[in-house]
């Protein structure tokens, strides 16, 4: 291509998955935002297209000179169902090639975990491994004709590449301030939208794939920026917003100093975040409900101190109990999320999660019996020490790690048995059956993740 011409850039939105609810594509915003203005950007989105005709028709119509295909999730993470999603993908990427000649580039989450192993599956052109603001600089290679070759976060099917890059440094771009054509879909399928506030995540979890994908240093989004999106969002229809944060106290005065952005910017609309049950100052969250927070859920995922310490989780039984009276006490509504069967589970364990998990009063839980082994995680590398799978074994497979001391279906049996007659217990994120009746909520007005009508 000649210097400097400019270029049509065709975003893919791959993911099909609306179980509990469907997720904004926040990340392809983000990207989009980030591409010079030369270059004219369009995004597309399966969750809104009818199937692959109506993307097949767009490619046609649009004829892009870069196809980026984001790929969100490689499987849905359910022990009792494991779905892969990898051959759905392939379906994509087949459409595309059958209609466009142009290179194609994969980024995304699901991607970055799996980087070698989907382009080659795949038979993409080149990836982004990463933040996907890495795009642009493939971008620049292309457009004046440069070998992309060493680009850290770009990889080629067989060139050398810097595979884990160090997390993006550069510009950071605000979201487009024009809603994107797709969000009308998401108005009218709950009205939720998301917001980032920080990226990285220092904590050590022994099976969290979010350092890889952003690393562990936070960079913080200066709060009246981020009040400025959540306006925006508010102006564009959104009735609630969830900030995507690996861990929204992970910083706990960047936290406040955001909510107190929010009410200052006059923010109206309710929101929600993912928490640590960190120690926290007084009134922590009476400061978040006064800026609209209505949900918090924490990542608790076992009431045993011993596999709180082997997972490596940054809190104690006695934290979590307090952070939840304390959300209550301001006014929130309250969930947790338990990640049971990891290394070192027994049936003492199980026993003193089920025992203290009564003292979590007015809430809703959601049970995970089984932690996906993941590339590069510290649980991968305890599993490869141990020679818990075989060093040809194809993680791109939905693989769980199996407590040697107590099976997966006897934790399921245990916990199926001490939920029964009790709605607010949830195995998993509640399945097609959970989604239909959210969906059906969301036709009648309802928003948010509604998951508080089920506590008891």
């Amino acid at each position: 291509m000649d210097e400097h011409q400019a270029m049509k850039i065709l975003l893919i939105s791959a993911n099909t998955l609306k179980a509990p609810y469907p997720v904004y594509p926040i990340g392809l915003d983000h990207v989009a935002a980030s591409i010079h203005g030369r270059h004219r950007v369009r995004i597309e989105d399966l969750n809104v297209l009818d199937g692959l005709t109506g993307l097949t028709v767009n490619i046609h119509e649009f004829e892009p000179d870069l196809i980026g295909i984001s790929l969100r999730n490689i499987d849905n993470t359910d022990t009792t169902d494991p779905v892969g999603f990898i051959d759905g993908y392939r379906t994509v990427m087949d459409a595309v090639r059958q209609v466009s000649p142009a290179p194609v580039v994969l980024g995304g989450s699901g991607f970055t975990l799996f980087p070698r192993r989907v382009l080659a599956e795949l038979g993409a052109d080149f990836g982004i491994v990463g933040e996907g603001e890495r795009l642009n600089r493939l971008i620049d290679a292309l457009e004046t004709g440069k070998d992309p070759t060493g680009l850290p976060g770009v990889i080629l099917p067989d060139g050398k590449s810097i595979l884990f890059p160090a997390p993006w440094t550069g510009d950071r771009k605000p979201r487009p301030k024009h809603p994107a054509a797709h969000l009308s879909w998401y108005l009218k399928h709950g009205a939720m939208l998301n917001l980032q506030t920080k990226r990285g995540c220092p904590f050590r979890c022994i099976y969290c794939t979010y350092p890889l994908i952003e690393g562990r240093r936070l960079r913080l989004v200066a709060p009246i920026e981020a009040a400025r999106t959540a306006l925006a969002l508010e102006a564009a229809g959104a009735r609630y917003l969830y900030i995507t944060d690996s861990s929204f106290n992970a910083d706990i005065n960047h936290s406040l100093d955001v909510a107190r952005a929010f009410k200052k910017a006059g923010l109206t609309i309710p929101w929600g975040a993912f928490f640590t049950p960190l120690n926290l100052p007084d009134g922590y969250f009476e400061t978040l409900v006064e800026a609209g927070l209505k949900h918090v859920e924490f990542g608790t995922d076992t009431l045993s101190d011993v596999m709180l310490r082997t997972y490596g989780k940054p809190f104690t039984i006695e934290q979590v109990f307090a952070a939840h009276e304390a959300a209550l006490g301001a006014g929130c509504h309250v969930a947790h999320y338990f990640l049971l069967g990891g290394p070192g589970e027994t049936n003492q364990t199980l026993d003193d999660t089920l025992i203290h998990i009564d003292r979590l009063r007015q809430t809703i839980l959601f049970f995970f019996c089984g932690m996906r082994v993941y590339p590069q995680t510290p649980l991968f590398r305890q599993c490869a020490e141990k020679r818990r799978f075989d060093a040809g074994t194809d993680l791109l497979e939905p693989l769980f790690y199996q407590s040697a001391k107590i099976d997966a279906d006897t934790i399921r049996q245990r916990v199926a048995e001490k939920a029964a007659g009790r709605v607010n217990w949830v195995v998993g994120a509640g399945g097609e059956a959970t989604a239909a009746t959210l969906d059906r909520m969301y036709k009648k007005g309802f928003s948010g993740p509604l998951w508080e009508y089920l506590i008891r």
